[in-house]
């Protein structure tokens, strides 16, 4: 059990989305949504921090009322709404943009662009979005990359075939490139896909937190965070509290200063918001 006098200092509350606060449904459980509510009106500031685009984020902020940015696209973005100055935007350059395509196009791989709010695919990769999904972003055709190179947050390269995918995922990282982060890694899909996602360096959930935290002057032992995936190591890597969901991977649950008895898919949340009520009361 954490400490409560721990708990009754807690300002923010950083919540991982898939897997975590949503339900296999896309949904967040209604006694979190009152929790978050009643926290809320008790000065308890909510965030959010995912792999998901911006565009395919903000309708849950609406939702539960967050009115702080967001950390989008695991790090690569903190802004709250599209239209709003971001805290924090990590741009790839454009002549790392430019050579991802061209990689991708010598070495038959499929590429997509994204931006805070689409990922642009052109003619020749419309198979992109059968192949990858991110949740709930927007997909847009265009006829060619040309007017999309600038502005990209994210470049995403994929293929079912292994050793074209590694030797391109070489050939984007040090000393070829510098300030990129390359990740390579296989899909859970049948037949497997192999993927690239190359962003600027120094963009992770853990990076965008702490960016958030100076933003918003809130020290690492006044926030928590909540998460379930990998992508979430980051987040836990520092002083803050760190609640792992019941459906956690083991690494993240081993990381974690408390694992929740509950599932995304029981509203696990809720468990620890009403620790973080109780404390408060």
């Amino acid at each position: 059990m954490i400490d409560k006098d721990i708990l009754k200092d807690l300002k923010l509350v950083v919540f991982d989305l898939d897997g975590t606060l949503l339900d296999e449904n896309g949904n967040v459980g209604e006694e979190s949504k009152t929790l978050i509510k009643e926290l809320s009106q008790k000065g308890v500031l909510f965030s959010i921090a995912t792999g998901r685009l911006l565009s395919a984020t903000t309708q849950i902020a609406d939702e539960l009322d967050i009115k702080i940015p967001l950390i989008t696209l695991d790090g690569t973005l903190i802004q709250r709404h599209p239209n709003e100055k971001s805290v924090y935007v990590s741009h790839v350059k454009p002549k790392y943009v430019k050579r991802a395509l061209h990689l991708a196009d010598k070495y038959l791989l499929k590429v997509a662009l994204c931006h805070a709010n689409a990922i642009y695919y052109t003619e020749e990769n419309s198979i992109f979005p059968q192949m990858i999904e991110k949740f709930g972003a927007k997909y847009k055709q265009v006829y060619s990359y040309d007017n999309f190179i600038e502005n990209t947050l994210e470049v995403v390269l994929a293929s079912d075939y292994q050793p074209n995918i590694k030797y391109v995922a070489n050939k984007m990282s040090f000393p070829y490139t510098f300030g990129l982060r390359s990740s390579y890694y296989k899909t859970n899909r049948e037949g497997g896909i192999y993927l690239i996602e190359i962003r600027k360096l120094g963009s992770s959930k853990g990076d965008g937190l702490k960016k958030l935290q100076k933003h918003l002057r809130i020290k690492m032992k006044n926030t928590a965070v909540i998460g379930d995936w990998y992508n979430d190591k980051s987040l836990f890597e520092n002083d803050s509290i760190k609640i792992a969901i019941g459906n956690a991977v083991p690494e993240i649950k081993r990381m974690a200063d408390y694992v929740l008895k509950k599932t995304n898919n029981e509203d696990g949340v809720a468990e620890f918001l009403k620790m973080i009520l109780q404390a408060k009361k």
